[in-house]
């Protein structure tokens, strides 16, 4: 495996535990460290103070006690998930994405992700809703990208959400924002949410990529009868998160590409299936080792 690439976690891959108080983020700064993973992603849920995730409630003092804790175990934080809608033009949403680059920058996190959109399928005509706001979208990722470069930031969008899903989209608002410090965050998995070939997406948006997000979905057919944990693709394809080379995606295919494009930096873990997720994460963590070290 190149040593430029370093594999590790999404918090939300502990989300199971954090959720529930069973686990801190503390014990899973321990658990990464006393594991083979080399980072920790942070994905905000929450703005709330009680949030087990650095949100804007959190004091100062909470913050440097969290990276100080990151830096004693040797676990580094690779980056900062945050959710956010631009698509309305609100001053208010900028501001607030630009306070999480205050908090980035506090807990010496130079990677940050911030969505766009919400997440959910829009409704009517979603390529006409897309022309609408894409000004908006870019204006607002133009002004954070440009806020967080002054303090050593690289800002990102992540192909997630269905109405900004597909590669073609990523890289079209990336141009549009046309700031050397705004790329993607590029999930292996989520194209497949809008019935896109995630290796040919992989493939057009790695050079974008500021970071990875690995993971694996089982997929079935729209009228496979399913239980609970299951959604829907855009077609109506169920889906279903799926512990790391368990799943239906051809990951093999997809770390090979990772490798021949010569990415450099995290690649994340992120699973949000319904197995146990420390068996899961560990399983994981072992099957990206596989693919990225030997496919």
């Amino acid at each position: 495996m190149s040593s430029d690439i370093s594999i590790g976690f999404s918090s939300y891959s502990f989300h199971q535990r954090l959720s529930t108080g069973a686990m801190t983020l503390e014990d899973v700064i321990d658990w990464v460290a006393a594991s083979a993973g080399e980072h920790l992603e942070l994905a905000v849920l929450s703005d709330a103070a009680d949030s087990p995730i650095p949100s804007l409630g959190w004091s100062d003092e909470r913050l440097a006690a969290l990276r100080a804790k990151a830096e004693a175990a040797g676990v580094p934080l690779s980056s900062l998930a945050v959710g956010a809608d631009l698509s309305t033009g609100d001053a208010a949403q900028v501001e607030r994405v630009q306070r999480y680059v205050d908090l980035a920058a506090t807990l010496g996190i130079t990677r940050m992700r911030h969505d766009v959109v919400p997440h959910g399928v829009v409704e009517g005509d979603d390529t006409v809703q897309f022309e609408r706001v894409l000004p908006h979208i870019v204006a607002g990722a133009q002004e954070i990208a440009q806020y967080a470069a002054a303090k050593g930031i690289t800002t990102s969008l992540e192909n997630h959400g269905f109405f900004v899903q597909s590669a073609d989209r990523v890289r079209r608002i990336i141009h549009a924002v046309g700031e050397p410090n705004f790329r993607t965050t590029l999930d292996v998995g989520n194209f497949v949410c809008v019935d896109a070939d995630p290796l040919a997406s992989v493939q057009e948006n790695l050079p974008y990529a500021m970071t990875v997000h690995l993971k694996d979905f089982y997929i079935r057919p729209a009228d496979a009868p399913v239980g609970a944990g299951w959604f829907s693709s855009r077609a109506g394809r169920k889906l279903r998160g799926a512990v790391l080379g368990c799943g239906d995606l051809d990951l093999r295919s997809i770390a090979r590409a990772i490798r021949d494009a010569g990415f450099s930096g995290p690649v994340t873990i992120e699973f949000e299936g319904w197995e146990d997720c420390l068996l899961a994460c560990e399983r994981s963590l072992a099957a990206a080792t596989d693919l990225l070290e030997r496919n």
